[in-house]
């Protein structure tokens, strides 16, 4: 059973020493701290470490709630599969400690909030959908082009040179490679060489 820290900042201009001191003088043993990687991505290469590290009995500790969810869902999810794992949670800012019967009543709040909260945009969304129908005779509308003209003929004249894959070709114009497939005449390459 041991306390293990995590400590997390987004920009590489910040420094993670001022939370590692905090986790460290609440007790934790280890700290693992991500430096200038953003909350939204899945996966963060210290946090990954730290996930592997925590043991049955362990407690993770962090300064505030954002350092380890990307949106409440996504932090929903990460605290329930550490209970499933029997890791608990401490949250210094928040005052919040799922290792006792009031911090794991929080959580259960949160969890109803971000399912309130699903249902919510569930149900805006078809009343958006519903009123789009009726505005246009009981059909959606067509949906306009996702990407500038401009995108899609960079994205032709890269694909018609051939020294290049399409899935380069798409993260260098901002495209998936499904839309520049879309975007190029029946054939693609093969028109090309056909043609010469």
């Amino acid at each position: 059973m041991a306390l293990i820290g995590y400590a997390r900042v987004s920009t590489a201009d910040q420094h993670p020493e001022a939370q590692s001191a905090r986790l460290r003088e609440h007790g934790c043993t280890t700290v693992f701290a991500d430096h200038g990687v953003s909350g939204t991505k899945a996966s963060r290469p210290q946090w990954d470490r730290c996930l592997d590290h925590l043991r049955a009995g362990d407690t993770l500790v962090i300064t505030k709630l954002d350092r380890i969810g990307r949106s409440l869902a996504n932090l929903i999810e990460v605290v329930g599969q550490l209970g499933e794992r029997g890791i608990g949670l401490v949250v210094l800012d928040q005052a919040i400690d799922t290792t006792t019967p009031g911090g794991r009543l929080t959580f259960h709040i949160f969890g109803a909030v971000a399912e309130f909260e699903r249902d919510l945009i569930g149900e805006r969304t078809r009343d958006g959908l519903a009123a789009a129908k009726a505005r246009h005779g009981g059909k959606l509308p067509p949906r306009g082009q996702s990407i500038s003209p401009d995108k899609i003929a960079v994205a032709r004249q890269l694909y018609a040179r051939g020294d290049m894959p399409a899935a380069t070709i798409a993260r260098v114009v901002g495209i998936s490679r499904a839309t520049l497939y879309r975007a190029l005449p029946p054939g693609g390459r093969q028109q090309r060489q056909d043609a010469t």
